[in-house]
């Protein structure tokens, strides 16, 4: 396979305390959220607040002295629990190394004074993906319903350490988690976060490094955009050259690469090990270069193009009338359906510009069809609601400020019949927009989306005529146009990516800029030990600034 070389709630004053409400019956509380001044502290506290975190917690209770992570420190699991298991195996790994201590897993009696994870399938107050994480001088705990919770969970106590926990060799500790009561569930089901291996291609250890980068923030869905005019990227065996030709190049001719079945399932298993369900996007009829120049027989005029290494959209379209398309799409839809385990296979259908308004409605109903037929349901992008969406399909909505009011209704007449909206808004949440006219890398056709912007929206009201009830969550897109290594992926998405994720887990009545983004600023240390490059917004106060 060749392989790129890869290179509003009102502002709080005064105090800046942070007042929270629990979803889940603890109460009110109040975290301390930021210093007295305003600023970030210059330096890292050996005990981080209580709930000083990204995503800020729904609720937090502060209470009593720290926990202290010492050598003698067990992680209880329930071990009649498979999945109690691996998160607790996955906890050891992630603090092993830099603390050095051998965190030994054992049954949760016998870790007394120690990290217990614990499943209580009766707390049905904390969801599928709430938890409730205890701390004192005698140990932590932490409760959920489903292992899920446990997961999100292990990512708040992770981020109530030193950051310095984060780092792959023995640093000095000491390694205290603060005493108090934290109960938190997420606002939407859906937090997603969507990577075009499409433009340029990422290698599946690539694509796991993005992983976990989302699990850190309680992200659940990675969306991957798997096809576009500049490369095809999963291999289908019934349309071979879909990869060995249509995946040989990416944007600005580099030697692209794709996904075996087996690569595919691995990125799909590390995903779901993280608590993350993956939705592959096939993006029809237009972005679809790739296919046309790999199968002749897909164009109207029996014509292969050759293959198409530039930026510009709108170019490309499957030939509605022919029956081979529609062999062609059941084909491809069956092939990555059988593959994924997850609800959704998404089909794009955005700027399909060189097909008919007419061809597009017969595409869409002949193809929406044959996702059911497969078992899954359809999710796409907001044109979809320019014909009639299946039932039950997820509408993701990518306009803007500019976008025209007309079709801003359509799509909330969709969701007011039933379609689920899963926003996506390019001017808020597109993490591959310019921060500035200065930016090095990105795009700027929706404008500048400085740090503020991406995380001062409110999903609930977002999209006029849609109702709180209809929005299922939010998802932040990474178009690779412009980026081709890591380091490219990591600066456009730090700092925005922690933000969106916040909005879509935590309360709307946390929601304040003025201390979200004193606890941003401290995720610095956090994304230094994580090896995580990141633009240094002059809207935060980072800390030796």
């Amino acid at each position: 396979m060749p392989v790129s070389q890869r290179r509003r709630i009102p502002r709080l004053i005064g105090s800046l305390l942070l007042v929270a409400t629990a979803g889940v019956g603890c109460g009110e509380a109040t975290a301390d959220t930021g210093s007295a001044d305003g600023k970030a502290a210059a330096a890292e506290p050996e005990v981080r607040p209580l709930g000083r975190i990204v995503p800020v917690p729904a609720s937090v209770i502060p209470e009593g002295e720290p926990y202290t992570l010492t050598r003698a420190t067990r992680i209880g699991i329930d071990e009649t629990s498979r999945e109690s298991r691996a998160v607790g195996r996955y906890l050891a790994g992630l603090l092993r190394p830099a603390t050095g201590f051998p965190l030994h897993i054992v049954d949760e009696d016998a870790a007394r004074g120690g990290i217990r994870l614990r499943l209580d399938p009766d707390d049905t107050g904390l969801g599928d993906e709430g938890y409730r994480l205890r701390s004192g001088p005698d140990g932590v705990t932490l409760t959920a319903r489903a292992p899920a919770g446990l997961f999100r969970g292990v990512q708040t106590l992770r981020q109530q350490l030193p950051s310095a926990v984060e780092r792959r060799s023995v640093q000095e500790g000491p390694w205290k988690i603060a005493g108090g009561t934290i109960t938190d569930t997420p606002r939407y089901a859906y937090r997603g976060a969507m990577l075009d291996v499409a433009r340029h291609f990422f290698t599946v250890d690539e694509v796991k490094r993005f992983i976990d980068q989302l699990a850190l923030y309680k992200i659940n869905t990675l969306h991957l955009h798997l096809s576009d005019d500049q490369g095809w990227r999963i291999a289908v065996d019934s349309w071979p050259r879909l990869t060995t030709h249509g995946g040989s190049t990416e944007v600005g001719g580099g030697p692209g690469g794709f996904y075996t079945k087996e690569e595919y399932k691995e990125i799909v298993r590390y995903a779901a090990s993280r608590y993350q369900e993956v939705i592959p996007e096939i993006d029809v009829p237009g972005h679809t270069f790739a296919a046309l120049s790999s199968y002749a027989e897909l164009n109207c005029d029996g014509v292969a193009p050759p293959l198409y290494t530039g930026i510009k959209v709108g170019l490309s379209s499957l030939c509605v009338p022919k029956d081979v398309t529609y062999d062609f799409v059941d084909d491809v839809i069956r092939e990555i359906a059988a593959l994924t385990p997850g609800r959704y296979v998404h089909i794009g259908g955005d700027e399909a510009h060189s097909t008919s308004h007419d061809d597009y409605v017969t595409f869409m109903d002949k193809v929406q069809p044959l996702v059911a037929k497969h078992g899954k349901t359809v999710a796409g992008w907001h044109q979809l609601t320019g014909t009639k969406p299946a039932e039950g399909a997820l509408v993701q909505y990518w306009g803007h400020d500019r976008t025209p009011a007309a079709e801003k209704e359509r799509v909330a007449a969709a969701a007011r019949n039933g379609a689920g909206l899963v926003l996506s808004p390019a001017d808020r949440s597109y993490l591959d927009m310019k921060y500035t006219k200065d930016t090095k890398l990105g795009l700027a056709w929706a404008g500048t989306v400085e740090v503020r912007r991406s995380y001062d929206w409110n999903p609930a009201t977002y999209l006029p005529g849609a109702s709180e009830e209809a929005v299922l969550g939010i998802e932040a897109p990474l178009w690779t146009e412009t980026l081709a290594t890591t380091a490219d992926l990591d600066v456009m998405a730090f700092p925005r990516l922690p933000g969106l994720a916040e909005l879509g887990w935590s309360p709307a009545n946390t929601h304040d800029w003025d201390t979200y983004k004193l606890r941003l600023a401290e995720q610095s240390f956090r994304f230094d030990a994580l090896g995580i490059d990141y633009y240094r917004s002059p809207q935060v106060p980072w800390p030796g600034e």
